[in-house]
Order: C-alpha cells, then structure tokens, then sequence
C-alpha cells in the first residue's frame, strides 16, 4: 500500500474533567441502589445525581470504589483485581497508571464520579477532546490508527505517544494498540473527526502546529 500525504487542521482542543455522555440517569439509579438508596426510582431526574454523590460519600472511599468498579467491570477484572485498584485510587491516577489501558477511558469515568462525590479525596484526572478537520478531497477512510499517526506529525518528541509508539506511527510495526489510545472516536461529517483521550496521552502543549501536513507510512507484513 502506497504511503499517503494528507492536511490537516485542528479545529478545537480541549481539556476536560468528565465526559458528559458515559454515565446516565439508568447508571446512577443502578448506583443509587448498590448503596442502599431505597426509592431511587421515586426521584425526579435533576435530583438524581446529588443524591447519589451523598449516597456515596456515606461509604469508605475505598468500598465506594470497589461497588463502581465492580458494577462498570465486573466482566473485564476479578474481584482481587476491583479490591486492588480500589485502595489504589485514593493515592494514583489509575486511569493513566493502570497496566491495561484498554481499560483507562472505564476508570478515568469512575475515578472522576468518585472525586465528585468526595470533593477531592480521590485524584483528579484529565481528559483530552479534539477537533480535527482533513483538509485533502477525497478523505481517506479515516480510522483511530490513522488519526494518531497523522497527529505525529505535529506532536512534540516529548509528547508520550511519540516516545512510546515511534516505531508504529512510523509503519516499521504494526499499531495494534491505536484502539488504546484514543478512547473515543466519532466523525462529524466527511472530514472533520472528533476524538476523546487522556491528557496522559495528549496535552494541548504537545502540539507544535494546529494546520500541518503529515505523511502516512502503512506497516507491511514481510
């Protein structure tokens, strides 16, 4: 496969402290009944939230932490796993720290429904949002991989990314772990994409230039 030149520009970059689409009113009800909340089904739905924060901050933190994550993971982690991370919540950002980061975009979730409910006993941790627009017609078929290799072209050499995935972006290996990375991915129209990641992955000091041409290298299996 022939390497591609393509242009692009990012339109937006923010950072942001909680994800407005991952919990929702059903979640919370859920929660509200894991902490022994009796008539969650009675509240009207502004009322829902604060009364599961209050619910919460009744428990231990490191219980409280155990019941969200066993609720959101219980398939993806055992239980001697959920009691570990647990009690490691309280002191680090396991949602930049946790050796499984197919897992980070989960526990970034509820690491910050956890601070919101103990104003700050747990870590605050970040997230990244962009905007980018391709400027090229046609647009290519636009997928997570591409997205981060295209970025590479503007990201700083300290930027984490390009330290750890240099041989990936470059086509020399294959990038499996694209997926990782970027936690969200929608296309706004034909050529303007949205996507959602840790700051740990991508802080707006990284980039060097929001309009730049970046040159693709496809991995080719010998």
């Amino acid at each position: 496969m022939n390497d591609l030149k393509l242009k692009l520009k990012i339109d937006s970059f923010e950072t942001v402290n909680e994800i407005g689409f991952y919990w929702k009113n059903s979640d919370y009800i859920h929660l509200l009944k894991e902490f022994n909340y009796p008539d969650a089904d009675q509240l009207k739905e502004n009322e829902i939230f604060e009364y599961l924060k209050l619910s919460i901050s009744d428990f231990d933190p490191a219980e409280a932490a155990a019941i969200v994550l066993n609720y959101k993971l219980s398939d993806q982690l055992n239980e001697g796993q959920i009691q570990n991370i647990s009690n490691e919540m309280m002191n680090d950002k396991v949602a930049e720290e946790y050796p499984e980061p197919a897992l980070h975009f989960d526990l970034f979730n509820i690491n910050q429904l956890l601070f919101k409910a103990y104003n700050g006993t747990f870590p605050n941790t970040e997230a990244t949002i962009v905007k980018m627009r391709f400027l090229d017609e046609p647009t290519p078929e636009i997928t997570k991989e591409l997205i981060i290799k295209c970025l590479g072209a503007t990201l700083s050499s300290h930027n984490l990314i390009m330290r750890l995935f240099q041989d990936q972006i470059n086509g020399l290996e294959e990038f499996t772990d694209a997926n990782k990375v970027i936690w969200y991915f929608n296309k706004i129209d034909s050529r303007q994409v949205e996507i959602i990641t840790s700051r740990y992955w991508l802080d707006k000091e990284d980039i060097i230039e929001l309009e730049f041409e970046a040159e693709i290298h496809h991995f080719e299996q010998e």
